[in-house]
């Protein structure tokens, strides 16, 4: 199985969950030069959206985040896996992480329908270094 992983930074930002926030967030974000390497969206109560923004360059995030007063919450740590899309490859992941103790608390994945995955892996933050040195990192 030939995938790759990798330690990544995320942020919350809680957003009222109006017609357009998605769109209004990102567009903002791709206008500032953000790069975001995985984007979730979450229901968080009533009125509200959790989004998960994954940078490419955390440092850029915060920075324009800040002059857009888009309040984050984080950074917090997670891994990106990406690769072929062959049967088991995120049962193999995980398996190394159940062997070593490690607890997955979420994930998230998928396939972009030509062959390759992406899938985020959170495991909890006083764990993050045993998950680490477990996955090869």
């Amino acid at each position: 199985m030939a995938y790759t992983i990798r330690r990544v930074e995320y942020f919350y930002a809680n957003i009222r969950d109006d017609l357009g926030a998605g769109y209004g967030v990102l567009t903002q974000l791709a206008e500032l030069g953000v790069n975001l390497l995985a984007f979730t969206a979450v229901p968080s109560g009533p009125s509200l959206a959790q989004f998960a923004l994954f940078p490419a360059d955390p440092n850029k995030l915060l920075a324009e985040a800040s002059a857009a007063q888009l309040p984050l919450d984080g950074p917090y740590h997670a891994f990106l896996v990406q690769g072929d899309d062959e049967l088991g490859a995120l049962a193999s992941v995980h398996e190394q992480l159940f062997r070593t103790g490690v607890d997955v608390y979420a994930s998230s994945g998928v396939t972009d329908g030509r062959g390759a995955f992406g899938y985020v892996v959170y495991v909890r933050e006083d764990q993050f270094e045993q998950a680490a040195q477990a996955l090869g990192l």
